[in-house]
């Protein structure tokens, strides 16, 4: 009923037609992205490397996933004696399924022209070019996100062993620790846009200087990033598999398609987060306008898919950015990745959402702008200062009384 919301007025076969076409759309687009988002990290990552990468399955190696994927599906499917057989099955999709739903309330694509809200003509009806529109998208987003940590934490309770436990307490403590800071920085684009909802908040961006990358002042977005980057288990926040100390983390005991489900997740959360990253900074469908007439969308040309070919090159970028990041990042200490989260980005989260809160209500009530900031700013130095000397005292408590194990 989500994906029907825009066209109730007019229910009918073709209305229905319209929303499983949609359906079919992100499904397949999701798995063919999973299978070249692999093949163009080994290709990325080799080229930096100075090395060929995969080459020999289809033309420039491109089917070497495919190849790989079908490997999976005939393998041996093991359950451990000891594991919870049910949750174990189970624990996969939960990491999987919630992939692809994010992409139901992300804008493919759309006609965000001239205050327009992104509505096009598909099969003779008017709908937005995603699944659904609910008026609280942005939480939906972050349920969802969610609930993959339910998937890893089960996975490594169910498997009955010491290690995938490790892995998956391990995971549950990244992925809970982080979710805050991203909540504080997602804070920061809702009270910009003034709405929950997806499309609302690509439409909230109609120029450069409205991207939110821009009018939240960047910070945001750059904790956003490292949150979303320490969420998805990507280097150099890779500590739940870090196959040194924990074998192979919260999946050791799977194998078979279960397996291949948790390596498709994790690569298509990566897509994912890339599209909602592009959603809630950078414009989503909406063009980077150069100028005025042909230059304030240069790829006009492509009439109403203008606006998905532009999330398509946004997106393309990031991904870029996360294969970079994985050929030249060392891995962080476990203590690192925690001090990062909770002593660093969620109190940098917090104070830049009260600074943006601070200037819009100076905003509402005709105060000076730069009377408000200097406020601003000395009000979050002192609580940085404070915060700090709060961590030294405490330092130098611990080495004063020695370890406790």
């Amino acid at each position: 009923m989500l994906a029907l919301d825009t066209l109730l007025d007019d229910l009918d076969f073709t209305a229905v037609l319209v929303v499983l076409i949609k359906v079919v759309v992100i499904f397949i687009v999701g798995l063919v992205g999973t299978m070249l988002m692999v093949w163009f990290e080994r290709k990325v990552i080799a080229f930096m490397q100075n090395r060929i990468g995969p080459d020999k399955a289809g033309p420039k190696g491109l089917l070497q996933t495919l190849a790989d994927g079908t490997k999976l599906f005939f393998k041996e499917d093991l359950v451990p004696d000891n594991a919870n057989r049910f949750v174990f099955k189970l624990a996969p999709y939960l990491a999987f399924v919630p992939a692809f739903l994010v992409w139901s309330v992300i804008p493919l694509g759309g006609d965000f022209s001239n205050g327009k809200d992104g509505t096009v003509s598909l099969l003779g009806k008017a709908t937005k070019l995603q699944l659904a529109d609910p008026p609280v998208g942005v939480l939906l987003l972050l349920a969802l996100s969610s609930i993959a940590i339910y998937g890893i934490m089960l996975a490594g309770w169910s498997s009955g062993s010491k290690y995938p436990l490790l892995g998956s307490v391990r995971a549950s403590a990244q992925m809970v620790s982080y979710e805050a800071a991203l909540g504080l920085s997602l804070a920061s684009v809702i009270l910009i846009a003034g709405t929950l909802s997806t499309s609302g908040i690509v439409f909230a961006q109609s120029s450069f200087s409205r991207w939110h990358v821009v009018a939240t002042g960047v910070l945001p977005f750059v904790i956003f990033l490292i949150a979303a980057t320490a969420e998805l288990n990507r280097p150099p926040f890779d500590l739940v598999e870090a196959e040194q100390e924990l074998v192979g983390g919260f999946n050791t005991e799977y194998s078979s398609i279960r397996f291949a489900l948790f390596f498709l997740a994790e690569f298509m959360n990566t897509i994912t987060m890339s599209g909602v990253i592009v959603t809630l900074f950078f414009g989503g469908p909406q063009p980077l306008k150069l100028g005025d007439g042909r230059l304030a969308n240069v790829l006009s040309f492509l009439g109403p898919f203008s606006g998905t070919a532009w999330v398509l090159l946004k997106v393309l970028v990031f991904l870029y950015i996360y294969v970079w990041f994985r050929a030249t990042l060392p891995r962080l200490r476990y203590d690192q990745l925690m001090n990062l989260g909770w002593k660093l980005m969620i109190p940098l989260g917090l104070g830049w959402f009260m600074l943006l809160a601070f200037f819009r209500i100076g905003q509402d009530e005709g105060w000076n702008r730069w009377a408000v900031g200097a406020a601003g700013i000395v009000v979050i130095g002192l609580s940085a200062a404070l915060l700090s000397l709060a961590g030294k005292v405490s330092a130098r408590n611990r080495e004063r009384e020695g370890a406790m194990f």
